[in-house]
């Protein structure tokens, strides 16, 4: 599907290969010839808002993106502990 606009009645008829093409590209979609809605990726909606993602929710995104992860080791200033 090339198209970036689709009415609602192909929205409903279509959903799988329309959520599949929004990856790609948003999708504006029309309610009688009137654009009403865009869908696209949560990760495309992500980056056009801003809002940063945890580890967990980026991990469990469905994409092809990789995900760049450098953990940080914590350091509190704590003394091992004397077991003797």
């Amino acid at each position: 599907m090339d198209k970036s606009t689709v009415s609602s009645r192909e929205l409903n008829q279509a959903l799988s290969r329309i959520k599949k093409s929004s990856l790609k590209t948003p999708i504006i979609i029309t309610d009688r010839g009137r654009p009403s809605h865009v869908m696209m990726s949560y990760a495309e909606y992500q980056r056009l808002t801003g809002k940063k993602t945890s580890i967990v929710e980026r991990l469990s995104l469905a994409t092809s993106e990789e995900v760049d992860f450098e953990p940080v080791t914590a350091r509190l200033g704590l003394k091992p502990a004397e077991l003797d």
